[in-house]
This record gives structure tokens, C-alpha cells and sequence, in this order.
């Protein structure tokens, strides 16, 4: 039982770097499901769809380990693409049980409208900081990423 004097968190617990993050990222998320959500796309598609995009011929596995999700994650959305023609498996030259991906001409073309989607998100958020933020924002958050990966 806690006591009422006693904080489950630290003092400034909201005001800590981390929290910032993380509220931006989800409202950021919450925009991009509601404006991909026309296109039938979730962000996590849009996400697969540019990391093979990025890398034609990546395996599921690898994927998974990009993007820090499970395989199961990866071949549920990989299936659901599939499903949707706007991916495809191909064996793997050398390795008979890997199986490569690689985005179709439906695939390319919903990329398209869903990058455009996301290029308006990102317009929208340079726009509100200004030139001289959104570089520094920038700035800072490779900053951050480069801090945690050394930690």
C-alpha cells in the first residue's frame, strides 16, 4: 500500500526528456493512423513498405530486427500485404529457406500516396517550428539517438 506521501515517480517525472518524447511520438502516431487510415494503411504498413522500399530484398527476419518488432509482427504484416499485392517473397539466391521481399508496382504505388500522406505531416510540423527549429530539432533528436545508442 502507498502511503499519500510517498510518489510512485521522481519529482519532474513529467518534465523529463524522455516524456517529451514519447508524447510527441504518440501524436505524431495518432495523426499518421487517422491520415494514412483513408488509404487503408496503417503506419506500421507504411514503415514495412519503406524499409523494403530502402532495402529491396531484405528477409523478415532482418525486418524484425530493424524495425524492433517480433518476426510473428513482421509476417503478419508481410502476409497482409501480400494479400494486398503490394508485396512479394522471392527465394534467396543462396539460402533455399529464406525468403526475400520485395515491393510490387501496387506496392510502389501505395507507398506514393502514403509518403505523400506523411510528407504533409512532416510539412505541417516544419512549418509550425520554422526553418531554423526543425533543423535543430533535427539536430538534437540524432543527437539523442547517437547518446542512447552509446549508452
Amino acid at each position: 500500500m502507498i502511503r499519500n506521501d510517498e510518489e510512485p515517480v521522481g519529482l519532474g517525472a513529467f518534465d523529463r526528456v524522455t516524456w517529451a518524447l514519447r508524447r510527441a511520438e504518440l501524436a505524431v502516431q495518432t495523426l499518421k493512423e487517422q491520415r494514412l487510415r483513408p488509404l487503408g494503411m496503417a503506419p506500421a504498413h507504411y514503415t514495412l513498405l519503406m524499409s523494403v522500399h530502402s532495402e529491396p530484398g531484405l528477409a523478415g527476419a532482418e525486418l524484425a530486427r530493424r524495425l524492433n518488432v517480433t518476426p510473428q509482427a513482421v509476417a503478419s504484416l508481410v502476409a497482409r500485404l501480400e494479400s494486398r499485392g503490394q508485396l512479394e517473397r522471392r527465394a534467396h539466391p543462396r539460402h533455399r529457406h529464406v525468403q526475400e521481399l520485395h515491393l510490387t508496382d501496387a506496392g510502389r504505388e501505395a507507398l506514393r500516396a502514403a509518403d505523400q500522406v506523411i510528407a504533409d505531416i512532416e510539412r505541417h510540423i516544419t512549418e509550425g517550428l520554422g526553418p531554423d527549429e526543425s533543423a535543430q530539432l533535427r539536430t538534437l533528436l540524432d543527437q539523442v539517438s547517437k547518446t542512447v545508442r552509446d549508452a
